[in-house]
Formats: structure tokens, C-alpha cells, sequence
């Protein structure tokens, strides 16, 4: 299929959502509502006040703050006067901040002042600029020329497995891209998306915000997910698209009274170590029509994703196949290749790691493992870094998990490799029980689910202990973050030995 091009640009195409949708709510966030008409003005005086700072094209402004109409306002402004947006981290301390700020050579730094008891600083002589605080109101309506191959904006890996990288992508990558993600994920004008992916992140900024301007949908900002506040939104809002991370369907499921959620129609997930229980479970419990599942990085962003039609086993236990223009190939070491229009310029300021990340032939090497269908359905394996060696054998957390997840007892489970003098490494679980209705439901000890386990996998992929905890480590865009699992099974070695 050949791809036309609809809009060269992110800001022409924002600013024709004014035309196409008009009237039409755009934003809600608290007691404000904006139409696409009133935000695209607002957008474009958030363009003159950024050019009044001094924000020439190509010039990168950096938005370290939560989910809010501010920051809508404030990133498509700064697209439309020429910029290159830098979000950042919400999770991030002041020095890990400071760290991505510097050398992204952010001209400016736009913050929510006080969010979660912070006050937001940068390095020495970058503007501070709250976003709450009328700048983004100060200018005059402007917009400055931008091209398709333009860098629109630098999005930092989460750091999880090393220093965060700058992964640029151009104008055109994402508005080709996103607009295949609105058909694949049932995003329709319209829609009510309750937004709780935070925008820092390519699923809130691009499949959150680039799409629901795309489509006309309206966007609901939520700067911190709480389950009960999201519930109350769903309710009252009329909610309709809710897409997220694993943890946010796990939350859902759990909810009492689920007459709250009728009006949810479309989901959309996906990780590398997405349970195919949980799923299934979404499936038959919740009151979805559709639930799209893929898989993405932020080099490449979407990879794949399921297809309308497709069986319930096909999404249940796959992500998906390739996006138009997007190849995928499994290497000799079971790692997934990427190749297309969709994978990254390249690192900022970093051409050893990029071409580390990206070979000669241009395949993007993303650090994961998986396997193809004869469909070309992708199946996710794990981490290259996650997986483990009992006794010779590969084990896969993600394969693991999913297992574990059967169990009834099992709301969440997360498993690492630790060190055994017999097997080199074996199989450790962190789980999380579920609930029961009235808080008094039976137990399960370690020993019943290490059990339960050995008659339902190999005996290399049962995990030789568990330990039971009241949540697992997640960073703000959901994923567990096996790093703090490994820390804490470490110095819980350390104290035992002691």
C-alpha cells in the first residue's frame, strides 16, 4: 500500500483540527474544556511566547511536568514555533533531570511548581518557567515554518538498564506512523480517552496526543493514576478509550463494582513481558469491544500491533504484526530486528551508541527476544538482559510470569535470575496476591505456589523461591523495573548471611 501524506508537519496538522473538528471538546482537565478551535489558538500564543524567549527553529525546550492541558498547550506550541520538544522524566531527580536537560541544550524549562512536593530546578542559566504560571498565554499567535524531515522532538529512554539516551524522530515518522495507530487501535472521533500513559513517554505524547488530534478525539489528561479517581472519571466522563501498561488492567480488574466502566470500548496494551492470563482476563471480565495488544520501543515506537478481526488467540498471545512499512526479523540469538521508516534518526549528540543500536543494513537491534508465526505475528520472548540460565537452559521471566498469572491467587508477578552454586542461576518470583471481596481471602505461601508450579512448567522455569510483596517496583510508564528487584534480592542475601 502506498503511503500519501495527509499533513507534512505535526503543528499544520494540529492546527487543522481547528477546521476539521471545530466546536468539537477538545481537552478536559478539571473544570476546564477547551474546544479543538479554542486550544489550536491557545497553541498558537503559546508559539509567539516561546519565539519571544528566544526559541529559534531547531531550538529543543524541555516539559518536565505531569499530564495537564498546560502541557498539551505548551508542546504544540513549541512545535509551531519551530522547536523540538524534550519531555522529561516526572520520576526523575534533580540530578537525573539535570543530566537529560544538559544534553538535550534545553533553552528553556517548563514545570508544574509543587507537583508531588517538588520544586523543579535546571542547570545554570536555563530558564525555569511554570506552566501554570501565564507564559504560554503571554504571546501573540505565530507559527514558524517547519519541513517533514525536521527533528520534531527528542524522547529519552527510561534509563532502567543504563544512562537515558536521546532518541530523535523527525515530523513525518510520527504523523505516518500514528495514523495507522488510530485505525489499528479504534481510536474514532469522538472518542472520551482518559490519558493516564504520562506524555513524557511516546505512548501518552504520540498515541495519546499526536492521535487524538489526528482523529478528533478528546483528551483527558490524569497527571497521577489512582484507581478509584480513575474510575470516577470513567463514570462521569463517559470514558471510552482507555489505553495503558499491563498495571493498569491488573487495577481495573480488581475493582469491585465494575458498572462504572459500561461505557469503555477500546483498549489498547502491550510490553515485553505482557501476560498472556492477564489478557484473557480483560477479555472476559471487562467491558472492552476491542483490545488491541503490540509491541514498540522508543527507537522504533509502534512495531506491531493486532489487527481488527483477529482471533481471540491471535491476541491473546502474540502482538501483533508489523505496522505498513515496518520489517521485522528474528536474529541468530532469538533477538527482534526492526527496519523501516518508523526506526530513530539516531541518538542525540551519540553516534557510537547509534550505530551500536542500528547496523549497516539499517536493522535496529531493540534488546528483545521473540519469535514470528508463519503469519508474521510477533511473540515476545523477553529481555535479552532479562533472561537466564538454569543448568544450560534458557529461561524467559516473561514465559515465567505469564504461567504464574494462571494461578488464582496471583494478581501480579515479576521473575528474575539469581546466582546458584549448583545451576549458575536459577529462577526467583516476586508476587503480589490477589484479594479477596471482603479482604479475608485464603493465603498462598511460597511453598503451595512453587508447587503448583512444578506441575504445570519444566522443572529449569520453576522458580526456586518466592517472595511476596505488596506491589512491585514500577517506573511511571508501568513497566517493573527488574533493576530494584535485583537490589532488593541482593541485600536481602546480604542481611540472611549476616
Amino acid at each position: 500500500m502506498t503511503y500519501v501524506a495527509r499533513w507534512q508537519t505535526i503543528p499544520e496538522m494540529v492546527a487543522g483540527a481547528a477546521d476539521r473538528f471545530g466546536d468539537a471538546e477538545a481537552v478536559v482537565d478539571g473544570p476546564l474544556r477547551l474546544s479543538f478551535s479554542e486550544v489550536v489558538d491557545r497553541i498558537r500564543c503559546a508559539a509567539g511566547a516561546f519565539a519571544d524567549l528566544g526559541i529559534g527553529a531547531g531550538d529543543r525546550a524541555a516539559i518536565w511536568a505531569p499530564n495537564s492541558a498546560e502541557w498539551i498547550i505548551a508542546a504544540f506550541g513549541l512545535l509551531t514555533a519551530g522547536g523540538v520538544l524534550v519531555p522529561v522524566n516526572t520520576r526523575f531527580r534533580i540530578e537525573e533531570a539535570a543530566d537529560v536537560i544538559g544534553r538535550s541544550a534545553a533553552k528553556a524549562v517548563l514545570v508544574q511548581q509543587g507537583f508531588l512536593g517538588v520544586e523543579y530546578t535546571a542547570p545554570a542559566g536555563v530558564p525555569v518557567i511554570d506552566l501554570k504560571s501565564g507564559f504560554l498565554g503571554s504571546g501573540e499567535p505565530f507559527s514558524r515554518p517547519v519541513q517533514a524531515a525536521d527533528i520534531s522532538d527528542v524522547i529519552f529512554t527510561s534509563g532502567t538498564t543504563g544512562r537515558p539516551k536521546g532518541v530523535m524522530m523527525n515530523h513525518a515518522q510520527n504523523l505516518r506512523l500514528y495514523e495507522e495507530w488510530c485505525d489499528l487501535a479504534d481510536l474514532r472521533q469522538g472518542d472520551r480517552y482518559l490519558m493516564v500513559n504520562p506524555y513524557f513517554h511516546t505512548f501518552g505524547y504520540k498515541a495519546g496526543l499526536i492521535a487524538s488530534f489526528l482523529r478528533g478525539a478528546t483528551m483527558l489528561p490524569v497527571p497521577v493514576f489512582e484507581i478509584e479517581h480513575a474510575v470516577e472519571l470513567i463514570a462521569r466522563e463517559r470514558i471510552t478509550m482507555l489505553p495503558g501498561p499491563p498495571t493498569l488492567y491488573h487495577s481495573l480488574l480488581a475493582v469491585p463494582d465494575k458498572s462504572g466502566l459500561r461505557t469503555l470500548r477500546a483498549g489498547v496494551t502491550g510490553a515485553a513481558d505482557i501476560p498472556v492470563e492477564l489478557v484473557r482476563r480483560v477479555h472476559e471480565e471487562l467491558p472492552f469491544q476491542t483490545l488491541a495488544t503490540g509491541y514498540g520501543l522508543t527507537e522504533a515506537g509502534t512495531v506491531t500491533l493486532s489487527r481488527p478481526g483477529d482471533s481471540f488467540t491471535d491476541i491473546a498471545t502474540t502482538a501483533g504484526v508489523a505496522c505498513d512499512g515496518v520489517e521485522i526479523r528474528i536474529a541468530g540469538d532469538g533477538e527482534v530486528l526492526v527496519r523501516g521508516y518508523t526506526v530513530m534518526q539516531g541518538y542525540l549528540d551519540d553516534p557510537v551508541a547509534t550505530a551500536e543500536a542500528i547496523d549497516a543494513d539499517g536493522w535496529l537491534h531493540t534488546g528483545d527476544l521473540g519469535t514470528l508465526d508463519q503469519a508474521g505475528r510477533l511473540r515476545i520472548i523477553g529481555r535479552k538482559k532479562d533472561m537466564f540460565i538454569v543448568g544450560g537452559f534458557n529461561a524467559y521471566p516473561a514465559e515465567i510470569e505469564g504461567f504464574l498469572l494462571e494461578h488464582p491467587l496471583v494478581a501480579q508477578a515479576a521473575v528474575i535470575g539469581v546466582p546458584d552454586e549448583r545451576l549458575g542461576e536459577v529462577g526467583k518470583a516476586f508476587v503480589v496476591r490477589s484479594v479477596s471481596a471482603d479482604g479475608r481471602g485464603p493465603a498462598l505461601s511460597a511453598e503451595e505456589l512453587i508447587a503448583w508450579s512444578r506441575e504445570r512448567m519444566a522443572g529449569f522455569k520453576v522458580p526456586r523461591s518466592v517472595e511476596f510483596l505488596d506491589e512491585l517496583p514500577v517506573n511511571a510508564t508501568g513497566k517493573v523495573m527488574k533493576d530494584k528487584l535485583h537490589e532488593h534480592s541482593a541485600l536481602s542475601n546480604r542481611t540472611a548471611r549476616k
